[in-house]
């Protein structure tokens, strides 16, 4: 083994980065006999000094970031700070002082992976980033590396805990969003400002991520469609029951039939209650994914939180070291297929529609009429009716995202519709 220890640099030191150093401390012996020398914590950079953080030497603490990366004796940069600056910067400034990285930043990989990658290139570098996306599971080692010699047609995941367990919530007590949010927030689930996760631009990040890797191409933050879960109702949830199946915020990624292209997406949907997926309580993740030769997999654990994330982090930490002895770098960015990223309008699915509608002879065939006149078949009607008002729950055939909001935008101009109640999305059949 050994004996120089390699000098490890963290970025950041809250919930995740005081996981870190506190597992480099106490695992010490265990990492080094694992990487084949040992690791030493060489500085760490936060943003208030002054904050006491157990079992981290006082002496390793600055604010000065800049200066830490650009030390030159730092083997590699642990990046667990967030956002995209000064984060990518302190990246690109890690690699070009002889750095490796280790990141958990998925806003800035979505954002500008491409430019991480090109600097880690660059400079004969590793770039790793398992901990970005569903925390402790292991999935982008998976993707980037088990699957290599296999193609990936569908990725289909929940990647957001915080949604799952609200909407896990709801389906169970039959509480309404904010109720269910309310406890989230109680327990810890939710921030204080839950945005990221409840609009999908959490789990939208991931779904960039993953849908690069899966199908080696890139794909960018804004190429994801993205829906979050606020409109979700308990009626959408008792419809969802009524048909055998639960709601899930999903994260779907998937190639074109015909090969040329990909699309990704985040937004509720139905599943059936026989899918893998439909299982996942609380605020687990779980990811599915479809390839040709390996068939189904699917990948399932904690999503989020200090130490399942630490985890991720330390896991590739153990790689990259291993990868600085032999002299040698890991897998880079595999964008060699070039494929467009189709628009939602493009996206073939099954939907569940609820109208508000008058309750009189007639109003069933003008709405079938609405739903033949733009390419859009019916599999299920379901229909209620009280004192001139009434229900009508129309679940479809696949049918293209374009020709159903067509669909949508003709019925609001029926006069025996009162209003769309809900359009959810069926999925996982």
């Amino acid at each position: 083994m050994r004996t120089r220890p390699l000098k490890v640099a963290l970025l950041g030191c809250g919930v995740v980065g005081s996981e870190v150093a506190r597992i480099m401390t106490t695992h010490a012996d265990d990492l080094a006999a694992r990487i084949g020398a040992p690791v030493e914590l060489a500085g760490v950079a936060v943003r208030r000094p002054s904050k006491v953080r157990e079992g981290i030497d006082p002496a390793l603490i600055t604010t000065d970031a800049t200066a830490l990366v650009k030390r030159g004796d730092i083997d590699v940069v642990i990046e667990v700070i967030g956002g995209i600056e000064p984060a990518r910067a302190l990246i690109t400034t890690a690699f070009e002082h002889g750095a490796s990285v280790v990141s958990a930043n998925k806003a800035l990989l979505a954002e500008d992976g491409a430019t991480l990658y090109a600097a880690a290139e660059q400079h004969g570098r590793d770039l790793y980033f398992e901990a970005a996306v569903a925390g402790a599971i292991p999935l982008i080692r998976p993707l980037r590396e088990s699957l290599a010699g296999d193609k990936v047609n569908r990725v289909l995941g929940i990647v957001n805990g915080t949604t799952n367990f609200i909407l896990d919530k709801m389906d169970s007590s039959g509480a309404g969003y904010s109720e269910a949010l309310d406890e989230a927030t109680a327990l810890g689930y939710a921030e204080a400002d839950p945005t990221a996760d409840v609009e999908g631009f959490d789990a939208a990040a991931k779904a960039a991520i993953l849908a690069g890797i899966a199908f080696h191409t890139r794909v960018r933050l804004d190429d994801v469609y993205r829906e979050g879960l606020t409109e979700v109702t308990a009626a959408d949830m008792a419809s969802a029951r009524r048909m055998g199946c639960t709601v899930k915020l999903l994260a779907i990624c998937e190639r074109a039939a015909d090969g040329q292209s990909v699309t990704a997406r985040v937004h509720p949907a139905m599943i059936p209650l026989s899918h893998p997926l439909a299982s996942v309580r609380e605020a687990y993740n779980a990811v599915f994914v479809e390839a040709e030769a390996a068939g189904q997999l699917m990948f399932y654990g904690p999503g989020a939180g200090g130490s399942p994330t630490a985890s991720a982090v330390l896991g590739d930490l153990v790689a990259v070291c291993r990868n600085k002895l032999a002299e040698a770098t890991g897998p880079g960015e595999s964008a060699y297929t070039q494929l467009p990223v189709s628009p939602m309008g493009d996206v073939v699915t099954r939907y569940h529609i609820s109208l508000d509608v008058a309750d009189k002879p007639g109003v069933l065939a003008q709405v079938a009429t609405v739903f033949a006149e733009h390419g859009v078949s019916i599999d299920t009607v379901r229909q209620q009716g009280k004192d001139g008002e009434a229900s009508l729950v129309v679940v479809t055939h696949r049918a293209p995202d374009a020709a159903l909001s067509g669909t949508v935008e003709a019925l609001r101009k029926l006069d025996t519709v009162r209003g769309v109640a809900s359009i959810m999305r069926v999925e996982g059949e």
